[in-house]
């Protein structure tokens, strides 16, 4: 049997699986999604939302991308969070980068990607906003995994920007929103020792929109 031939016994051996356990649990995930986390992260094949954050099916909305970006001219990731900040009433949010990430280390080694030099350019605008922090990191597997947490906070602040967001913040309270890291190497979720309010507070008369909470 081939390998894709393989996914549909799988598939059904996970479904057996799961309802020997739960008989009524495909009748209990049909009826709605109440998911408290959206988790925007990379694409890589090596990091599946739920299965690392150790939660079923049902309670993690998901957006990936190439390196976890969150561009404001993506149509895509902006009707994500719309859906799940207005009708999910989603409370946090996190952005997930991951160490190793393919996306990061071509920033890093600038060369012609073809279709991808335009979504990379983001990643390179983080490497120009940091560019004094990362120029004293003499160690180069040190620089990229600092690379690595810089996109995530700074993805998180664009999050931040977005008025969906900020409108449901100034009524609720919520969404929070989180900066994480996975280490492929241990298997481990870090989260990330940055004041994102403080972070936002400072670049505030630039980006807050003062979305009233009428």
């Amino acid at each position: 049997m081939d390998s894709y031939q393989q996914i549909f016994e799988n598939n059904r051996a996970w479904v057996q699986g799961k309802l020997a356990v739960d008989e009524h649990f495909f009748e209990k995930l049909a009826r709605d999604q109440k998911p408290h986390f959206l988790y925007i992260g990379c694409s890589d094949s090596r990091v599946p939302a739920n299965v690392i954050m150790g939660l079923d099916e049902g309670e993690v909305f998901v957006h990936r991308n190439v390196a976890n970006l969150v561009v404001a001219s993506d149509n895509n990731i902006n009707a994500v969070i719309q859906f799940a900040v207005e009708y999910l009433e989603i409370q946090h949010i996190i952005v997930c980068g991951h160490y190793g990430c393919g996306g990061v280390k071509a920033a890093l080694h600038p060369t012609d990607m073809g279709q991808l030099n335009s979504w990379l350019q983001n990643l390179r605008d983080v490497c120009r906003l940091h560019q004094e922090e990362l120029d004293q990191i003499l160690n180069p597997a040190q620089k990229y995994r600092r690379l690595v947490e810089l996109n995530v906070i700074e993805q998180c602040v664009n999050v931040i920007k977005i008025d969906h967001v900020q409108r449901k913040w100034y009524q609720t309270g919520y969404p929070q929103v989180h900066a994480w890291v996975y280490d492929l190497h241990n298997g481990l979720l870090k989260e990330l020792d940055v004041n994102l309010a403080s972070y936002f507070s400072s670049i505030r008369s630039i980006y807050d929109l003062k979305i009233s909470d009428d």
